[in-house]
């Protein structure tokens, strides 16, 4: 499950577009940090989705990606023009295509790597969907089938584009707006599929025109409840209404982290409470109703001039460190060999898991160990990043590049160096008080399946 948030014009401190992302996935579904160039292609060209194989256009962006390792799309990520995107689970009263074809992350990838705005990548996911359907296997050991959802943001705007099998709505942001793995948008949204009320009609989901709310007519009411996405999206509009008009890049990665009310203050709240997934940074834990880790996140600040994404590349949000990526330069600073389910200590996503995996076995003790100096270090970070971003207005298109990288991989280094440490000190504190018996024991399974190394 996921959570995505956006913040446009007067409500964020700067006036610029900010898009945060939490992703959810199965716990060793290892998240990958990507990086392709721009590109030209030659004509009668395809590209090999997940599953399917579609025509490649002439021309393709520079993109950042992150995403599950095994899958060819992305949950979220953002191109050279400043288009960024996060895609969602939804449960939907429409029936589910199980055959292999194009998945949501299929398409906001390609959403990025072909359109320079939001509402051409709108228009673009949409043309996917009448034209391929979505379709095919989203999960990682467990088969997962579900709709999407987007949110879509360029330096100007932000939509929300939410389907229901082949039916669509979608919706231009005003101010703040979230969502959370459920429908959201109400009557027909500003733009929507053709049919999408007469079919509501035809299925007696509304008795009227008049009557028409595309979340209470197309929505699982079921599934819908049992996934959290309403605590999480009440709970995730609060974190930034409280913030409007000062919403920016380190409000994002505290909403992100945010594990609910009752664990602000609380030195005994610890990750194995609770039943559901009822808040955005995820623990997994025993059961079917919490199957999911927040296993990578996303913060794309995209002013005008200079757009910067703060990504983690690894799981537990309120355990990671966000670091700055830029493109037009270097690409990406080198994050060790892609991770798989297995574990493996020279990734980023699985060297940090000797972190994330550690902590969360006495949480509020090892926790606080290192997170002053994380908030510290992360501050830092969004502080040189603006100074640079200032500095840079008055240099050449190369000498902007290089910075950038060399300011990306310094972060990078920086941080990697700060996990080592902290991984350290967070091994050799004795546990003091060890979370719920299921959490455990959800976990000592996990850790066995990916030969992983306590």
């Amino acid at each position: 499950m996921c959570d995505t948030l956006v913040a446009v014009g007067d409500a964020t401190a700067d006036g610029s577009v900010i898009l945060a992302k939490n992703s959810d996935r199965q716990p060793n579904e290892a998240h990958v940090l990507t990086h392709s160039p721009h590109a030209r292609h030659t004509m009668g060209d395809t590209v090999q989705c997940t599953y399917i194989e579609v025509p490649q256009v002439p021309e393709t962006y520079e993109v950042v990606l992150s995403k599950p390792f095994w899958i060819w799309g992305c949950e979220m990520g953002a191109n050279e023009c400043g288009v960024a995107i996060g895609n969602e689970a939804v449960f939907t009263k429409e029936p589910y295509d199980k055959e292999p074809g194009l998945i949501g992350m299929d398409m906001a990838r390609l959403a990025l790597e072909r359109c320079d705005t939001a509402r051409k990548a709108l228009d673009l996911i949409v043309d996917l969907l009448e034209t391929y359907g979505q379709g095919g296997n989203c999960g990682f050991r467990h088969k997962e089938y579900y709709h999407n959802a987007f949110v879509i943001a360029d330096p100007s705007e932000a939509w929300v584009l939410e389907t229901a099998g082949s039916y669509w709505v979608a919706e231009r942001v005003q101010g703040v707006r979230t969502i959370s793995n459920g429908l959201t948008v109400g009557g027909e949204g500003d733009l929507a599929s053709q049919g999408v009320v007469d079919h509501a009609l035809e299925k007696g989901w509304c008795k009227s025109r008049d009557e028409f709310h595309f979340a209470r007519c197309y929505s699982d009411r079921l599934y819908t409840r049992l996934d959290g996405c309403r605590p999480r999206q009440r709970r995730s509009t609060e974190l930034l209404q409280a913030r409007y008009g000062q919403v920016d890049v380190l409000t994002m990665m505290d909403a992100l982290r945010d594990h609910g009310p009752e664990a602000i203050d609380d030195p005994t709240w610890n990750p194995g409470k609770g039943l559901t997934m009822d808040s955005l940074c995820v623990h997994a834990s025993m059961g079917p109703l919490r199957p999911s880790q927040t296993t990578g996140s996303m913060v794309a600040h995209l002013a005008p001039d200079l757009q910067t994404f703060w990504l983690t590349g690894t799981a537990a949000p309120c355990t990671s460190i966000f670091k700055p990526a830029h493109l037009g330069g270097d690409g990406l600073p080198a994050t060790g060999p892609e991770p798989t389910g297995v574990y493996d200590p020279d990734s980023l996503w699985w060297s940090h898991e000797r972190l994330h995996r550690r902590v969360i076995r006495d949480y509020g003790t090892r926790l606080s160990l290192y997170r002053e100096q994380r908030e510290i270090l992360e501050a830092s970070f969004v502080v040189e990043a603006e100074e640079l971003r200032t500095k840079l207005r008055a240099v050449s298109k190369a000498e902007r590049a290089s910075q950038l990288s060399a300011f990306a991989r310094s972060c990078f280094d920086r941080a990697g160096d700060a996990t080592a440490r902290w991984t350290k000190a967070v091994s050799a504190a004795p546990v003091r008080k060890r979370p719920p018996i299921l959490f455990s024991l959800a976990w000592d399974i996990l850790n066995r399946q990916a030969k992983f190394e306590r």
